[in-house]
């Protein structure tokens, strides 16, 4: 079985005395169901989870962010030109240091149909993924600890 892996955020920032959520809708077609996701993508050659969630996050929102700390794996399997792969993403808490949620760079609308600031403690609800939605339950648990 082949295997990828991937990593991903929940990207936070303070807004109007709470805690608001980076998601995205990613680009589907026609038939296929729409789906409010995290942002995140495969890690690329020479890269560490931690550097492909800051850059997944920043080509699939607009928002530029650091990293807190991980936030725990979701493993899953599942099925692709009928070949099945094992998969693992690695997420992350990361803080909003800039940019403009929805300003993606240049070519990312192909991947990206919409990214929005959500309150983060709707997130699971609104979130698709069980595994994205643990780790938005996780991400509020951190920070509800104030220990971040």
């Amino acid at each position: 079985m082949r295997r990828e892996f991937s990593a991903g955020g929940v990207v936070v920032r303070r807004m109007r005395g709470r805690w608001f959520a980076a998601i995205v809708r990613p680009r589907r077609e026609q038939h296929r169901p729409q789906a409010w996701a995290l942002p995140k993508g495969l890690i690329d050659p020479g890269e560490r989870g931690p550097e492909t969630a800051v850059r997944e996050v920043f080509e699939e929102t607009g928002v530029r962010a650091a990293i807190d700390r991980k936030l725990g794996d979701v493993r899953y399997v599942y099925t692709w030109d009928g070949e099945r792969i094992f998969k693992v993403v690695s997420f992350f808490l990361l803080r909003a240091k800039g940019g403009r949620i929805g300003v993606l760079p240049p070519g990312m609308e192909i991947e990206v149909a919409e990214a929005r600031w959500v309150p983060l403690d709707d997130a699971p609800s609104i979130l698709s993924y069980g595994g994205e939605k643990q780790m938005a339950r996780k991400a509020l648990e951190v920070l509800a600890e104030g220990s971040s």
